[in-house]
């Protein structure tokens, strides 16, 4: 699909704005091809942070062919990539990469991984795609433009749902400690809710929480990686995402985002046990 059909870009759209759309998507379908190739592969594995925490030369090689493309489109700016690539520039731009988010949804074959790449400029971000091979899904986003997948204009869902009945999606840290204190605040809020689902990809919770799919999202700890593009497009779709105390992000249209906020902090999820993870966004 056209890179105008994908954003729809306003009439009188901005060069800037409408270059970085162009970069993203090229870069994205550039990373998506690299891991659509090597499903099923038997692909070298490291760890990270824990040994559930995996990465892939999938991952680094897609990240690679995101910067391939960005070096070639806007060499001037600069990127911060999951998997280690780090560049400054000159133009103002800074893009955030996760090549792929889902790396054990993907190393175990799950349907449920993506490409996020998001541009900033001058620390704002302007510019999200989220690519789903998958099930064949771009999800775009562009400050002031709305959000939209495969072309079509997506939204929250701004009524159908109180907390009793809204469907909440989460996501879990990779260290055991983490998990056990989010196991607890999930106690709390699991019987609030009409129900929660992880499926372990939060760039995509946050694009189908923009899209209805889920009617909230909530997750501790995340990353600008895993973070900049999905919550374009939920914001763009008329969700609130804000980052609240103690590096809890919350997803939702406005009439669940108190009510799940208020939720939240009795459950005890802004009080995270202290641990080596990095603090700072």
């Amino acid at each position: 699909m056209p890179a105008d059909l994908v954003f729809r870009p306003p009439p009188g759209s901005d060069d800037l704005m409408w270059d970085l759309a162009g970069t993203a998507l090229e870069a994205a379908r550039a990373a998506a091809a690299v891991l659509v190739r090597g499903l099923g592969e038997d692909l070298e594995v490291d760890t990270k942070i824990s040994a559930t925490d995996m990465v892939s030369e999938a991952d680094f090689a897609a990240e690679a062919a995101v910067s391939e493309v960005i070096a070639s489109r806007r060499p001037d700016d600069s990127v911060l990539g999951e998997e280690g690539t780090s560049s400054s520039g000159t133009s103002g731009v800074r893009w955030v990469v996760d090549p792929l988010d889902g790396t054990t949804n993907y190393l175990f074959g799950i349907p449920q991984f993506a490409v996020s790449i998001a541009a900033e400029i001058d620390g704002e971000t302007a510019v999200g795609v989220v690519l789903d091979p998958s099930r064949n899904e771009t999800w775009a986003a562009v400050r002031g433009w709305g959000s939209r997948r495969n072309g079509l204009r997506c939204e929250v869902d701004d009524d159908r749902s109180t907390l009793s009945t809204a469907l909440v999606a989460t996501g879990f840290g990779y260290r055991p400690e983490r998990r056990a204190w989010q196991s607890q605040v999930l106690t709390k809020v699991l019987p609030a809710v009409r129900d929660v689902r992880r499926f372990g990809a939060a760039a995509l919770d946050l694009c189908w929480t923009g899209a209805g799919r889920f009617d909230a999202y909530y997750e501790w700890g995340l990353n600008p990686w895993d973070l900049a593009a999905g919550a374009l497009v939920c914001s763009e779709a008329g969700g609130r995402v804000e980052a609240l105390e103690g590096r809890l992000i919350l997803a939702a249209p406005d009439h669940l985002f108190g009510p799940l906020r208020d939720l939240l902090a009795g459950a005890g999820a802004f009080d995270a046990p202290e641990g080596p993870e990095p603090e700072e966004w």
